[in-house]
C-alpha cells in the first residue's frame, strides 16, 4: 500500500510538471519569436495548462470510419503507460532507483516508444499517419544504436548497470568533463528518440498534415502529448544522472534538469528540421563511429584503473 501511494504521488507530480513544461515551452517560443506567450488565464498565464487539459478532454472524440477501432483507442493509453512506467527509476521515499539492472530497464522501456508511434500510425488507416509511423520506425532504429552504445561506454567506466554507480563514479569529476563530444551526441540522440526538433520527422507538420497523430483529437491527442513530454523530462533526468553528477539530494541537480529541459525548447525555437537523408547520415556516418571510438577509449581507461587498483 505504501508503494502504491508513493507512486501515485509521483504520477501526480509528473503530470503537473508536464503541464507546466508545456507552459514554459509556449512562453519560450513566444519570446524567441518576439511575442508574448500565454498570459491571460490566471496570474501570468499560470492556469493555462489546466485550461488546455480541460478543453482537450471535454472535446468530442471523433473516430475515423476505416480505422482499426480497438487498437486505435488503446494505443494512446499504451503510449502514456510506457512513458510513465520509466519513472519508477526515480527515487522517492526509498531509493527505488537503486536496483542492479537500471540501465537495462531504461533501454528496454525507452525502446518500446517506437511501437506506440508505429501502431498509432497504422491503426488510423491514413496515408499521412502511415508515412509518419514509417519515418519514426527508421529513425528510432537508427538512433537507438548510438544511444545504447553511449550508455555502454559509461557502463564500462562504472562497471555496473546500477544508476547509483554514476553517483559514486562522479564524486571528483563529472563525466561531461571527460567526454564533451559524447555528451553532444547523447543530446541529439535523445532529441531524435523523443521526436523533437530538429528530428521531428514522425510529426512533420510542414511536410505532412501532422504525421502519425493526424487522426487523433481531444483525449487521444492529449494522451499522446502527455506521453511525449513526460519522456522528454525523464530523458533530461537521465542525462543529468549520467553526465552532470547524480546527487538527488542536492537542489543543484534539479536546476541542471531544468536547464536541460530549457535546452530542448531552445533548440525547437531556433533550429530548422533536418533533411531526411541528413538524419540517416548523421546517425550511421557520424555518431556511430564516434561512439565506437569512445568505447575503445573507455575500455582502455577501465583496464588502466583496474591494474592501478590491484597493483
Amino acid at each position: 500500500m505504501d508503494f502504491f501511494l508513493i507512486y501515485l504521488i509521483l504520477l501526480i507530480f509528473v503530470l503537473v510538471s508536464v503541464g507546466f513544461f508545456t507552459l514554459l515551452e509556449r512562453s519560450v517560443l513566444g519570446y524567441v519569436q518576439l511575442r508574448k506567450g500565454p498570459n491571460s488565464v490566471g496570474y501570468l498565464g499560470i492556469l493555462q495548462p489546466f485550461s488546455d487539459g480541460m478543453k482537450l478532454f471535454m472535446s468530442e472524440q471523433v473516430y475515423p470510419m476505416n480505422s482499426n477501432y480497438l487498437i486505435y483507442i488503446i494505443c494512446p493509453f499504451f503510449s502514456l503507460f510506457q512513458s510513465l512506467f520509466m519513472w519508477v527509476l526515480f527515487p522517492m521515499y526509498i531509493n527505488s532507483l537503486e536496483f542492479n539492472l537500471g540501465v537495462m530497464f531504461f533501454l528496454c522501456c525507452s525502446s518500446l516508444s517506437v511501437y506506440s508511434l508505429m501502431v498509432c500510425g497504422w491503426s488510423s488507416n491514413s496515408i499521412y499517419s502511415m508515412l509518419g509511423c514509417i519515418r519514426s520506425v527508421s529513425q528510432a532504429i537508427s538512433y537507438e544504436v548510438s544511444l545504447s552504445l553511449i550508455l555502454l561506454c559509461y557502463f564500462l567506466l562504472v562497471d555496473s548497470y546500477n544508476f547509483i554507480s554514476f553517483f559514486y563514479g562522479q564524486f571528483s569529476i563529472w563525466f561531461i568533463m571527460i567526454s564533451i563530444p559524447l555528451f553532444m551526441c547523447w543530446l541529439s540522440c535523445c532529441m531524435a528518440e523523443s521526436n523533437r526538433t530538429p528530428f521531428d520527422f514522425s510529426e512533420g507538420e510542414s511536410e505532412l498534415v501532422s504525421g502519425f497523430n493526424v487522426e487523433y483529437g481531444s483525449g487521444g491527442f492529449a494522451l499522446l502529448f502527455i506521453s511525449e513530454y513526460s519522456s522528454i523530462i525523464f530523458i533530461c533526468l537521465i542525462s543529468c544522472v549520467i553526465f552532470l553528477g547524480c546527487n538527488f539530494n542536492n537542489l543543484s541537480f534539479y536546476f541542471k534538469l531544468i536547464i536541460l529541459c530549457f535546452l530542448f525548447l531552445w533548440v525547437r525555437g531556433t533550429l530548422p528540421r533536418y533533411r531526411y537523408d541528413k538524419l540517416m547520415y548523421l546517425a550511421w556516418k557520424c555518431y556511430l563511429p564516434i561512439t565506437l571510438n569512445y568505447i575503445l577509449m573507455f575500455i582502455l581507461l577501465s583496464t588502466l584503473c583496474f591494474y592501478h587498483f590491484f597493483l
